[in-house]
């Protein structure tokens, strides 16, 4: 059976980034892969990991916990690469776990909160409680906005 999804609903890919839960819109996600040797490219800011050759396209790998001044971690076999499209370009954002996809109410995300932790406002759509979790949905342009002239 197709699964139809409405107007006012959405699909979000659920991660784990140092325990807590975001989500990027799943229109966005091309692929989820497991963790794989990355080619180091000079001269970029610390949380440009580097670069993948994935199915012949070279994609620019970004490790989000240091995007986002996190505590880095050593990778393990829950880390997972995201593989996100933007504007025709593919990027890869290391995350420690991909959790799952979800269905939400358009109606149900609240705009941002005021205090974020240490995530900067400018990169968060809205924030959606599902069941007992809180997701924090990532507004990916502004992520990766900044990081055009650098990676592409």
């Amino acid at each position: 059976m197709v699964q139809e999804v409405l107007k006012d609903e959405m699909k979000l890919v659920a991660f784990s980034l140092n325990g807590k839960e975001y989500a990027i819109d799943v229109k966005n996600v091309v692929s989820i892969e497991k963790m794989m040797t990355i080619t180091r490219v000079p001269h970029v800011p610390p949380y440009v990991k580097g670069v993948i050759n994935l199915r012949g396209v070279i994609t620019p790998i970004l490790d989000l916990r240091i995007r986002f001044d996190m505590e880095p971690v050593e990778y393990n076999q829950n880390t997972r690469i995201i593989i996100v499209t933007w504007e025709n370009k593919e990027v890869g954002f290391i995350v420690d776990e991909a959790n799952d996809v979800i269905n939400i109410q358009e109606k149900n995300i609240e705009p941002q909160p005021d205090v974020v932790g240490n995530i900067q406002q400018n990169y968060i759509t809205g924030v959606v409680k599902v069941a007992d979790r809180l997701l924090i949905i990532l507004k990916l342009e502004t992520i990766l906005k900044e990081d055009e002239d650098r990676v592409s």
